[in-house]
């Protein structure tokens, strides 16, 4: 299969052209500030580069902070409402309760709690209050709110009040556009309810921003489809990405972790992800990222659905180095996508990470010549650098054995040799891009996370199994490739009836273009 993979990160776009396991292609350039236009420009040179190769690509899949950063920012944000189904339960701690003030004045768009929801066994705490609902549209279309966010008390377990809620609403307000909790979030109603309303805040931002990505698309004359990356290092329609912005934000790391299991061949390892502004650090299991099972605040909301477990610190080749009587200070501002302009091995007059590594030796970047920092600063700073990095692979192992470690990046050769717990420091080629090549390569998922009660195990797991590959199916995978990644069971002790806790997660090629296995 021939695919084009780009990536867009706080410092630079990558893109990539692959034909199979071959990398035929490679560009990068700064970051623009709409994104669109950095996108646009990475294409334009990777299809030139690629010549017909590139014309005959079956897919183009991109990866970008666009929605994670509108939420950190408080911009291009709609207003959302939220109906949650619950009464007579769950009413003192309502909708929006522990956001931000900032991004609540931005987001809240109402709460209306009306009658309805489940108990974790499937009984009703009570039936859907329909004439509630459709009193809540009719409020909604008056305030103007088109964006709806509906909840309903264990939903993870039984989704069929959310939809019949969902079909009230559009016969009251036709303009209005939902998100369902049950397709978003997991066990954990204030979190999926969280998850739920960012998602349907940020739909106005999701349908531009699929509008400028086709745009750019056909202004470079692929014929490709068009896909957006996930949080969990795969893919979906743009279709799909638009209906679900949050699976995409953190698809940056996600991304530069299954390239780094492609160019490396290793499907168990750690991975450090050097960029310009932050360094990541994850877990490979059988190829794809160690997922988060712990909550996830975003823009300083509380949220549980699939993240991948990465621990980021402020560190990157373009984070500012200071000298001073305290000792060197490394960050945390970064020049970000303005390293070309302002380190001093480009002329600028800001001392950097990437001056340091040139100096050091660690890297061949820009003009040396330009360079004023003296020997002894140098040596401290890679020794600063190089334990930060270590200790930040530390805090993300889990047991005392020893793990390669892939080193990707454009600042990866900040990264030492050798780091306690670690066998081996793996250097790859094309590790620059790696985030494109996982990007090129990434795959359609599907997933469950359910509650069983008075079920054999075998059978809860058969059918959780079954759930996530109609999943994956539904959002484009081949459906007689699709296999299992993960899989996880959990007795729930304090529950009667021998109650079981599921979740599944499994992955396939598009069924349109085939695909590529790291």
């Amino acid at each position: 299969m021939i695919a084009i993979g780009i990536d867009v990160g706080g410092t630079n776009t990558d893109a990539v052209l692959l034909d199979g396991r071959e990398v035929v292609a490679t560009f990068k350039t700064p970051t623009t500030a709409d994104v669109t236009a950095g996108i646009a420009r990475a294409l334009e040179e990777v299809t030139l580069r690629g010549g017909d190769k590139a014309r005959a690509a079956a897919g183009l899949t991109i990866g970008t902070t666009h929605f994670v950063n509108a939420v950190v920012q408080r911009r291009g944000l709609n207003r959302a409402a939220a109906l949650r189904l619950c009464l007579p339960a769950c009413a003192s701690l309502t909708p929006f309760l522990d956001w931000p003030a900032d991004l609540r004045a931005v987001v809240d768009g109402g709460a209306y709690l009306v009658g309805g929801g489940f108990e974790f066994d499937g009984r009703l705490v009570a039936p859907l209050d329909e004439a509630a609902v459709a009193d809540a549209a009719r409020a909604m279309r008056r305030e103007g709110v088109t964006a709806v966010a509906v909840t309903g008390v264990f939903s993870a377990l039984s989704d069929a009040q959310e939809r019949r809620a969902a079909e009230i609403v559009r016969e009251e307000h036709p303009d209005a556009r939902i998100t369902l909790s049950g397709d978003v979030g997991r066990i954990g109603l204030l979190e999926r309810e969280n998850a739920t309303l960012l998602n349907a805040s940020l739909l106005d931002l999701a349908e531009s921003t699929a509008a400028a990505f086709d745009a750019a698309r056909a202004a470079s004359g692929l014929e490709a489809k068009l896909y957006i990356t996930q949080n969990d290092g795969t893919v979906a329609p743009v279709s799909r990405a638009q209906a679900f912005p949050v699976f995409s934000f953190a698809s940056g790391p996600t991304n530069s972790m299954r390239g780094a299991a492609f160019l490396s061949g290793l499907d168990e390892a750690a991975v450090c992800d050097v960029g310009g502004t932050t360094t990541d650090v994850g877990y490979l299991r059988r190829g794809f990222p160690r997922e988060a099972n712990n909550v996830i605040s975003v823009g300083g909301v509380r949220t549980l659905f699939r993240m991948p477990d990465v621990l980021s610190i402020a560190l990157g080749g373009g984070t500012r180095v200071v000298s001073g009587a305290d000792g060197i200070v490394l960050g945390p501002e970064s020049v970000g996508h303005q390293l070309t302009t302002q380190a001093q091995v480009f002329g600028g007059a800001t001392l950097t990470c990437t001056d340091i590594a040139v100096a050091a030796g660690l890297a061949d970047i820009g003009d040396a010549a330009g360079l004023a920092v003296e020997p002894d600063t140098v040596d401290a700073c890679v020794r600063a650098i190089h334990a930060r990095i270590a200790d930040t692979v530390d805090r993300m192992k889990t047991d005392a054995r020893e793990v390669p470690l892939i080193a990707v990046g454009g600042g990866a050769m900040l990264v030492p040799d050798a780091i306690p717990g670690i066998s081996e420091v793996r250097r790859v080629r094309h590790h620059d891009v790696a985030n494109a090549v996982g990007a090129a390569i990434a795959e359609v998922s599907g997933e469950t996370d359910r509650v069983y009660r008075d079920v054999a195990r075998e059978d809860a797991l058969e059918d959780a199994r079954a759930l996530a590959q109609a999943k994956a199916v539904e959002a484009g995978a081949a459906s007689d490739q699709v296999r299992t990644v993960e899989v996880e069971d959990f007795p729930l002790a304090y529950l009667p009836g021998n109650a079981l806790r599921v979740r599944v997660r499994v992955v396939g090629p598009l069924a349109s273009a085939g695909g590529l296995e790291p």
